[in-house]
């Protein structure tokens, strides 16, 4: 369970970035979070000692800010019951709280000016092969004829493709196995929907894609976390299914056993990233996967299968999908084109059993009836060229990866950083301190960065952070110059002040 103090520090996202006093900024955003309704009346505000040491500012900055919000009614603030929210706050719903909690949707519902954004990891402008697949999709769509342009499932031709696309990498699919998605977001949002009850249990690694936590969240899930053997790679020490960074034969025994035993319990959902694993860049080995497709079948347990990242390995042609190994009803497969094309193309799938497609079609068809007919045929244009693709964007992919390694290995030595295997990111581990102060620390040097928390469905790894290599190489620079510049406020300079608040 998460304290208030981790509750309002992920809700505060990137406070410090305006201008003006940092009393007054804080203020101003725990105001905003009262009057959205994302604090309840009634809730308890962090000490504020506590809360001065995780924001990397002077005690005084939060006395100061509380002070302000009581002066004009937000907060009540009484000797021996703390400082809380005015009983004439409004009520948080459920749903604004979730979005609130995770630092990546901040960035995203507030783009920050003249901040270097390092906590969203996709590719920041369309290629030209987007723009072509467009122009064809248009013309295309010119020739459409008694068709109202709903299917809840999906547009039949992108189904066909997508059943293509399967069956070349060895896995029998036909559309009625399709489910077309707004994304791979909304993909996972569904199979919450439809596999979740408040209360049920969801096992995860125990670092993984903080969008599918946020997912399960809303469905008012509860976790468990459970260790998966990958491929050597992820060096930054032991924080999740690559963190043992050694050869997979060292623990992968005892990794099948810590997660068969967790399948064992029977959670209601299961989820993986195996392949250009997200924070950690790892890659599952296929023995592996064929264990680990064969232990959910065997109890029974749906296992999601993310494959957003996959087609982003640095080996080569991407490792099959645990369906290949397990073809029922109980592997789920999700993918989208964000990554290897643009976020913007909001086009994601849902690959599994007919009969939990039709669950999911029916669901889908309540929410939105169906996504955008043109960039669905785009999509399927776009899936002809997917190995093209590939090639184009792991190349760029890994001459940034490599320069990233380098530049943090040159600014920050301190920083153990290993080498990814696919995907876009790497995992981080600080070598002391609060991860969470210091992003605070990094905000106020123009760089954002999220906190290892963020992909801890259980709140830990506060040592840790997750640096995409997305930005051109001379952009990736500037930012580690940023980030070392702010590790030396805050290793050399504010973190005596932060940690011994008695010296101000």
């Amino acid at each position: 369970m998460r304290s208030n103090l981790d509750e309002l520090t992920a809700r505060l996202g990137r406070w410090s970035s305006g201008r003006g006093p940092l009393y007054l900024l804080l203020a101003v955003r725990i105001r905003a979070l009262i009057d959205d309704g994302e604090l309840q009346p009634g809730s308890l505000l962090p000490p504020e000692r506590l809360l001065a040491r995780r924001l990397a500012v002077g005690r005084g900055t939060v006395v100061a800010a509380y002070d302000q919000l009581q002066q004009e009614g937000k907060v009540v603030r009484r000797q021996g019951s703390g400082t809380r929210v005015a009983p004439a706050a409004l009520p948080a719903t459920r749903t604004t709280a979730a979005m609130a909690v995770n630092p990546l949707h901040q960035h995203l519902l507030g783009l920050p000016d003249g901040v270097t954004l390092l906590s969203c990891a996709a590719p920041d402008e369309p290629p030209p092969a987007l723009i072509e697949a467009y122009a064809e999709a248009g013309a295309e769509l010119a020739t459409v004829r008694h068709d109202i342009g709903y299917h809840p499932a999906g547009y039949p031709v992108l189904r066909e493709a997508l059943a293509r696309y399967y069956r070349a990498r060895g896995v029998p699919t036909s559309p009625g196995e399709i489910l077309v998605t707004n994304g791979a977001q909304q993909a996972l949002t569904l199979l919450a929907a439809a596999f979740l009850s408040p209360g049920d249990t969801v096992l995860t690694e125990p670092v993984t894609y903080p969008g599918a936590l946020e997912s399960f969240r809303e469905a008012a899930a509860r976790f468990r976390t459970a260790a998966v053997p990958a491929g050597s790679g992820a060096g930054a020490g032991p924080a999740g299914s690559a963190a043992a960074g050694g050869p997979v034969e060292s623990g992968a025994a005892g990794g099948l056993v810590e997660f068969g035993a967790a399948l064992a319990d029977r959670p209601a959902l299961a989820y993986l990233v195996p392949t250009g694993h997200n924070p950690t860049g790892a890659v599952m080995p296929s023995l592996v996967r064929r264990r680990l497709a064969g232990l959910a079948a065997g109890h029974d347990v749906p296992l999601i299968d993310d494959e957003v990242p996959a087609e982003l390995c640095f080996s080569g042609e991407p490792p099959p999908p645990l369906c290949f190994f397990h073809p029922g009803e109980q592997i789920i497969t999700v993918g989208s084109l964000s990554k290897i094309v643009w976020g913007g193309l909001r086009v994601g799938w849902i690959r599994a059993a007919e009969p939990v497609i039709s669950r999911l079609s029916r669901l889908r068809a309540v929410h939105d009836l169906g996504g955008d007919v043109l960039s669905q045929l785009a999509a399927a244009r776009l899936l002809t060229r997917i190995g093209e693709l590939r090639r184009e964007r792991v190349a760029i992919l890994r001459r940034r990866h490599d320069h990233l390694l380098a530049e943090l290995a040159r600014a920050l030595p301190g920083w153990s950083a290993g080498p990814a295997l696919g995907g876009q990111t790497v995992w981080v581990r600080l070598p002391h301190g609060d991860t969470d102060a210091f992003v605070q620390v990094a905000l106020r040097h123009r760089v954002a960065v999220p906190p290892g928390r963020a992909f801890d469905p259980l709140g830990g790894h506060d040592g840790f952070l997750r640096l995409p290599f997305l930005l051109p190489e001379e952009e990736l620079t500037a930012a580690v110059e940023r980030l070392a510049a702010a590790w030396h406020e805050y290793d050399g300079g504010s973190l005596s002040r932060v940690l011994h608040p008695l010296v101000l």
